[in-house]
């Protein structure tokens, strides 16, 4: 499964460790669409996770995402979005799925523009 994280949305201390992530790509940019409390340059970490470990991620990462962020992976035929505090997993084209998650997102205070993960 491939996906991306960025740096900036990892809580104060987090650590994540106990899970093989091969990294593709690291790059900073600036993207259009932050919000005031935001910063404005964000690193990317873009990643690749066995999809046996992909629930074993997804838990972890609920522990390390700040509010108003998320983490998204997918392969060819799922997607898992994770939130501080819960993740969702739905096969890719399931409109409630993504739905359901987009919903979730709002109401930990991810900003509309930012919940645009592709299906």
């Amino acid at each position: 499964m491939n996906g991306a994280l960025i740096g900036e949305s990892l809580r104060q201390g987090a650590t994540l460790e106990g899970i093989c992530l091969a990294i593709r790509k690291l790059y900073r940019f600036a993207p259009p669409n932050v919000t005031p409390d935001q910063p404005p340059t964000w690193t990317v970490i873009e990643f690749e996770v066995a999809e046996d470990e992909a629930e074993k991620l997804a838990t972890a990462l609920t522990g390390l995402i700040d509010r108003g962020w998320y983490c998204d992976f997918s392969s060819a035929r799922e997607r898992v979005v994770v939130f501080p505090g819960r993740f969702f997993r739905y096969a890719r084209g399931d409109k409630a799925g993504k739905a359901e998650a987009q919903s979730y997102g709002r109401s930990v205070g991810v900003p509309e523009a930012q919940l645009d993960w592709r299906d």
